[in-house]
């Protein structure tokens, strides 16, 4: 991992500071994001991706947002990436990821 790449995971981590049991673990280039064993996020190549269910998907493609594409063969649609302003304002953050998480 670059240090860009920590740098943004560690910012994520610092926006979800009031969500109590985060952590993220080092997966497949990126990292997946956990609150306490429940696996709700990725980030991958310096974007933040959180779980998605039908009734908050349209969320995140109202704001433009395609699901996580790992690869050009591999596309899951059940991780949508967040829009930036959400990323950069913890509150609003960290209501979408309790979303994620609650799901």
């Amino acid at each position: 991992m670059s240090p860009k790449s920590d740098g943004f995971k560690d910012f994520v981590l610092d926006q979800l500071t009031d969500l109590c049991g985060v952590t993220a673990r080092a997966m497949f280039g990126g990292y997946g994001l956990y609150h306490r064993s429940t696996f709700f996020g990725i980030i991958h190549k310096d974007r933040l991706y959180f779980k998605v269910t039908t009734a908050t998907a349209p969320r995140y493609k109202g704001a433009g947002m395609k699901p996580f594409r790992p690869n050009p063969k591999q596309t899951l649609k059940s991780f949508y990436e967040v829009p930036l302003d959400v990323i950069e304002d913890a509150e609003a953050l960290t209501q979408w990821a309790t979303d994620a998480i609650e799901r």
